[in-house]
């Protein structure tokens, strides 16, 4: 893992910062790519100290905003001359109705689409790597979502957290899916993951989501930040699971996806509904 060099989105707390920690110990250059500048700074202080290396860089990227996103991969393709994995880890739920700067709906806003179009302009840099891997968070939520591309922004559809979120997490596992067919005779490989249930802050800090005395309340409960970062940090560094690339893992194996919107056909739609949605044609 030596000279090697991964992104980390939203790896300022939870398993973001896990993630980090860990790669950070195998030697790993990490690239945390953080909304909030501060927190993230105080978040690499830990990194370094419980990683025991100073090779851990910060850059700010909020995943809700189009301009952020672009100006963070214009920083890194003019920083680094290749990048071997990207782990898009940040996510948000969203209790209310809101939306990005961009006039997203805030889940598949985030959580899809700032992913997407992260990875999109990420490409080249990736592709210069002798083995990239491109990791999607997902979660098993997914087989709560449906896809209406006529109003995927809940603007005439009745919204909760449960379609908002199960949608964008529908979203990560179609992606990996229909990425995997651009990647085709190059040297980056695409995972989706389910995490487990994990008590992170996911959502604490971003008006709408569940407070940090329902996190504290239910954390017993649920898997550490740690656990649930296994998976990701296995699909990183594993060498030699290129062959499975689109697939979905669990508990670092193969998870089977048994919901029927989970096909080549969606896969593709939604890919050309994020292309033309992002102003990418």
């Amino acid at each position: 893992m030596q000279n090697k060099t991964i992104i980390v989105t939203g790896a300022n707390a939870g398993m973001g910062l896990a993630t980090t920690i860990e790669l950070a110990k195998e030697g790993i250059h990490v690239i945390m790519a953080c909304r909030d500048t501060k927190r993230g700074n105080e978040a690499k202080e830990r990194a370094m100290a419980e990683s025991n290396s100073t090779n851990i860089s910060l850059y700010q990227c909020d995943l809700g905003s189009m301009e952020s996103i672009y100006n963070f991969a214009d920083q890194i393709k003019e920083n680094f001359y290749k990048i071997d994995g990207l782990i898009n880890n940040a996510g948000v739920v969203s209790l209310k109705h809101t939306r990005t700067e961009d006039g997203f709906e805030s889940m598949i806003g985030v959580n899809h689409l700032g992913h997407f179009l992260l990875t999109y302009l990420l490409l080249d840099v990736l592709k210069k790597s002798d083995q990239a891997r491109i990791i999607n968070v997902a979660s098993g939520a997914y087989k709560a979502g449906t896809l209406d591309y006529n109003d995927m922004h809940f603007k005439n559809r009745s919204f909760n957290v449960i379609k908002g979120y199960g949608q964008s997490k529908l979203c990560n596992i179609l992606f990996t899916l229909e990425l995997n067919k651009h990647l085709e005779g190059t040297n980056v490989s695409t995972f989706a993951l389910h995490p487990g249930a994990v008590s992170t802050s996911l959502g604490v800090d971003r008006r709408t989501g569940f407070g940090e005395k329902v996190h504290s309340l239910l954390r017993p409960f649920f898997l550490t930040s740690e656990e649930g970062a296994e998976t990701a940090i296995y699909l990183a560094t594993e060498s030699k699971i290129d062959h499975l690339s689109g697939r979905y893992f669990y508990k670092k194996k193969l998870q089977p996806t048994k919901y029927k919107k989970v096909n080549e056909n969606e896969a593709k739609k939604l890919w050309n509904w994020s292309i033309k949605e992002l102003g990418l044609n």
